[in-house]
């Protein structure tokens, strides 16, 4: 149920371990908006611990994968008609003490979404080498697309006010890996998006979704869905943001 204008969704798989960390610094630099975790059919106690630390929580029937989690966050947000939304990752490499500075660049600037870069501020962990290069690959292509530099297309650490909520609540966000893509697509449809730095950190525990085998799918996938977006093109995503 909404209390205020703004909410911090936290999409959750399997993050037990982390939450307690999380939500407690969440909570200390938490200028006063409300916390949604939205658990992504866990099987520890990802959803109970939530509620245990005050945070409203949905529960996935399935598993839908981050892009899905993040999106039923949207959907959340928009259905409760909240103004603006800070969405950072459950295993506590996104440090909380820069909500606040999200939450001025969303709500004091036209920024319709703000993303949190490790790379115009810091990354405190080691970043392997086929995953730095990813990044560096498409955000080439992102700024190449869009004309406008952009350091960290794959943060996961953002904030959206009310226009890009209501545009990704509708079939506008992938269910997989939202990132570069996401990234055009928000151009196409004529949404501003600027970056600010931030420090991100080294997860508190368990395995990156990013790890192992699963960074060269997310590549070939990545590649694949920036493929589409050109091919709709802006016309497609500019009736949709209308839609």
């Amino acid at each position: 149920m909404k209390r205020n204008n703004g909410l911090i969704i936290i999409p959750a798989y399997n993050e037990e371990e982390n939450l307690r960390q999380v939500l407690a610094e969440v909570a200390q630099h938490n200028p006063g908006l409300d916390v949604l975790v939205v658990n992504d059919h866990s099987c520890d106690r990802t959803s109970v611990l939530a509620r245990e630390l005050g945070a409203e929580v949905i529960d996935l029937p399935c598993n839908l994968g981050y892009g899905g989690a993040v999106q039923a966050g949207f959907r959340y947000a928009r259905e409760f008609q909240y103004d603006f939304c800070i969405q950072l990752d459950g295993d506590g490499q996104h440090d909380p003490s820069y909500i606040p500075k999200l939450v001025q660049e969303i709500t004091r600037t036209e920024a319709d979404v703000v993303l949190g870069s490790r790379f115009l501020g810091k990354a405190n962990y080691r970043i392997p080498a086929i995953r730095r290069l990813g990044m560096r690959f498409f955000g080439a292509i992102v700024s190449w697309t869009t004309g406008k530099k952009v350091t960290d297309p794959t943060t996961g650490y953002q904030a959206l006010n009310a226009h890009a909520i209501r545009f990704f609540a509708n079939d506008n966000y992938p269910t997989d890996y939202p990132d570069a893509d996401t990234l055009i697509v928000l151009n196409y449809a004529g949404f501003n998006v600027k970056e600010v730095p931030v420090v991100m950190r080294q997860r508190i525990a368990g395995v990156s979704m990013h790890a192992n085998w699963n960074s060269i799918y997310y590549v070939i996938k990545m590649c694949l869905a920036i493929f589409v977006v050109l091919l709709r093109g802006r016309r497609y995503y500019g009736a949709a943001k209308l839609a």
